[in-house]
């Protein structure tokens, strides 16, 4: 292993719940020993990538991240990164896919790609208003989101847009438990009638869902086989496009496996 290659290694022993390591934590973390250790250490603090803090002089990540974080932002802006996770999901799948973000109190689409397998596809609008309660999207973030941003969304008075519907809050609350359990939540005629929809959350930096990728298809072309391969692909692309905004997966998520 390369110099380059070692003190990234270090780098990749912080985490969310281990944002500060003692130099012997992470000789110990790493299995290299502790002068080898203290001398990366050193160069990444110049380059301001860690820095020691307090008495302990324990180290953490340090500003230089903020600074390559701002240029990868302003070289790679979100709009691009979505566009290819949603080129990826909707080649897999052959649907309509797209990306929504939580805005406040609104879900919004920012995205959207179409398939040419198909004649009849799930028509879509960038910036089209989606809603929490009725959408395979709005059911996934308000599963993972904080009780409280939940429970906000769901003592509005919900409105009923097809049939299929569901407009009562405790059994809203009763599907949030499966979709906790299984990591993608689902939606059939219950926003458009005739479309069948599976999302999963996109989760941000603080492990809360930022908004959700999601896959609309015609009631009529959802085989089992259909429906088993777009679950698995959404949950994949999800985690990927967290993963690529610079995200994190709360403790004990559950993702269908690839």
């Amino acid at each position: 292993m390369g110099t380059v290659a070692k003190a990234l290694s270090l780098l990749s022993q912080f985490n969310l719940s281990r944002p500060e390591i003692g130099l012997s934590d992470m000789a110990r973390l790493s299995g290299m020993n502790k002068a080898t250790v203290f001398r990366l250490l050193g160069e990444l603090e110049t380059g301001g990538f860690v820095e020691q803090i307090g008495t302990t002089r324990a180290y953490r990540l340090g500003s230089g991240f903020l600074r390559l974080a701002t240029l990868r932002d302003a070289a790679v802006p979100l709009r691009s990164v979505v566009g290819d996770v949603l080129h990826d999901l909707c080649a897999q799948t052959n649907e309509t896919v797209h990306m929504s973000l939580v805005q406040g109190q609104n879900l919004n689409t920012l995205s959207h790609r179409y398939s040419n397998i198909h004649a009849t596809r799930v028509m879509m609008e960038d910036a089209s208003e989606l809603s929490f309660h009725a959408t395979s999207s709005g059911l996934a973030i308000l599963a993972f989101a904080e009780t409280a941003f939940a429970d906000t969304i769901l003592s509005h008075p919900l409105r009923s847009f097809t049939k299929q519907t569901e407009t009562d809050p405790d059994q809203i609350r009763e599907a949030l438990v499966n979709i906790r359990q299984t990591g993608i939540a689902e939606s059939i005629g219950g926003f458009e009638k005739d479309v069948h929809s599976h999302a999963a959350p996109v989760f941000g930096p603080d492990m809360r869902p930022i908004g959700a990728l999601a896959v609309a298809a015609p009631v009529a072309r959802m085989t089992g086989r259909a429906r088993a391969k777009i679950q698995q692909q959404v949950a994949k692309q999800a985690f990927v496009l967290t993963q690529k905004t610079g995200g994190f997966c709360p403790a004990g998520f559950h993702k269908l496996e690839n």
